[in-house]
């Protein structure tokens, strides 16, 4: 009988890793659980061979551990984005491909959408094929409940869960994001002793990187003890989605008694708004009107002026998500939380 790593960690009531942790004399295992994947090993009467290792791109063996002891991993990752027409996740998903291909392993992508029992059935589906790591992609996978979060909690006890621009904590958990709320904290820091103080925060999301976003520019707000810059922080509605659209309804805040000479947005295409609702007011940018974007996307040298950005970092923090992965499922010992700072990236909707 010949068992996938899945099936011994399923019997074993164990992680990938943990399994991939034994086959490799990992000290960083329980005896106990030791004893009970090596029980499990022995009932099979699996035989070592001796296939040759192949060193990839990263220096790490694929599934060198299965193949020591004669088991098959699927050599297949499972992706879940919510939407694959939003430019960022998008992107996302294309790097993640590419690092996991150059690697030696194939990806089966699901789109969820942002319903919570959508992403738990796709969940289910994708484990159901027995894909030897879980890739989160975007931080709408994180609930702010924490019951909203069990299910990624029951996945990390079979595959190695990935989580890109997101945090959470957890055994077999592992988050690769940017620092969003002390890059936007710096970005808003610069504008306002630039001379701008009166700055529209826009945004339309509460996702876990939206809310980081907008506590750091409170943050800064706040340390300049800039009084009434909460009326000038503004929800976009979600089924507001054309740039247009997005423009008619900075107007519209405008007309009600607001005033700004800048506007930080925590995308680009909420940027872009902005640049369209000043041109159709005739204001001079940045002369009249400072913008800045987030995420550094193909959208910031598609608008005139071309959009000041800030990078997260996202083609760097694919390529550590995919390198922590094959680590972990090699057994090796990686870090549950890597870090990255945002850049901002000067093009001219800003003079600062």
């Amino acid at each position: 009988m010949s068992l996938t790593i899945y099936d011994i960690s399923e019997k074993a009531g164990v992680s990938i890793a943990t399994v991939s942790r034994v086959l490799n004399g990992s000290s960083k295992v329980k005896e106990s659980t030791r004893q009970k994947i090596m029980d499990i090993i022995d009932e099979y009467g699996y035989t070592p061979n001796s296939s040759a290792r192949a060193m990839d791109e990263y220096g790490y063996t694929p599934n060198s551990s299965a193949r020591a002891m004669g088991l098959k991993s699927m050599q297949t990752i499972g992706i879940l984005c919510a939407d694959s027409s939003d430019i960022f996740l998008a992107k996302a998903v294309y790097y993640l491909e590419q690092n996991l291909q150059s690697a030696g392993y194939e990806a089966l992508l699901c789109c969820t959408g942002y319903n919570l029992d959508a992403k738990k059935n796709y969940v289910n589906l994708i484990l159901s094929k027995k894909v030897d790591g879980l890739i989160l992609v975007g931080s709408n996978f994180i609930g702010e409940v924490e019951t909203e979060n069990q299910y990624i909690i029951d996945s990390s006890s079979k595959v190695p869960v990935m989580i890109l621009n997101a945090s959470y904590h957890h055994d077999n958990v592992y988050s690769i994001l940017c620092d969003d709320m002390n890059s936007m904290y710096r970005a808003a820091t610069e504008m306002y002793e630039s001379g701008i103080h009166d700055i529209l925060y826009l945004y339309n999301s509460l996702s876990y990187s939206g809310r980081k976003k907008l506590d750091g520019f409170r943050m800064a707000m706040q340390s300049q003890k800039e009084p009434g810059y909460e009326d000038l922080i503004c929800r976009v509605p979600e089924d507001i989605s054309s740039l247009e659209n997005v423009a008619d309804f900075i107007s519209d805040f405008a007309k009600s008694g607001h005033t700004f000479h800048g506007v930080i947005a925590a995308d680009d295409e909420l940027g872009i708004a902005a640049v369209k609702y000043a041109q159709k007011h005739n204001l001079s940018i940045p002369g009249d009107l400072s913008v800045i974007g987030y995420n550094n996307s193909i959208l910031t040298s598609c608008c005139t002026p071309e959009l000041t950005s800030i990078d997260n970092q996202l083609e760097i923090q694919t390529r550590c998500l995919v390198k922590t992965l094959i680590g972990v499922l090699n057994g090796q010992e990686m870090p549950q939380k890597t870090v990255f700072s945002g850049t901002m990236v000067k093009r001219k909707t800003t003079n600062f």
